[in-house]
């Protein structure tokens, strides 16, 4: 199953991400750097909960589908906008 995925942090900030292997143990690579900043002092980052859900998900889909959806996710929730998300691609175009 290749599926993509949303991952909530505690500010409601989010991260899109896809994994075509469909491993429990999979989180992506959103940057570092903004969560960081988001999460500054050591006190912050003592707990922090996260929650991952799986928006699409296909049995079928090629790699390539399945990256063009990510994408087009992406976008539609927002993600790419700094002060929503945590994916630095696509672009935002302004």
């Amino acid at each position: 199953m290749k599926i993509i995925y949303r991952i909530t942090w505690p500010n409601g900030k989010i991260y899109i991400g896809s994994d075509v292997t469909d491993s429990i143990a999979y989180f992506g690579s959103p940057s570092a750097a903004q969560i960081e900043a988001d999460f500054p002092t050591r006190e912050s980052r003592k707990s922090i909960c996260i929650q991952r859900d799986i928006i699409w998900e296909s049995a079928h889909a090629t790699d390539m589908e399945v990256r063009r959806k990510e994408n087009e996710l992406i976008v539609a929730y927002r993600a790419n906008d700094p002060s929503v998300g945590y994916n630095r691609r696509p672009l935002m175009r302004l």
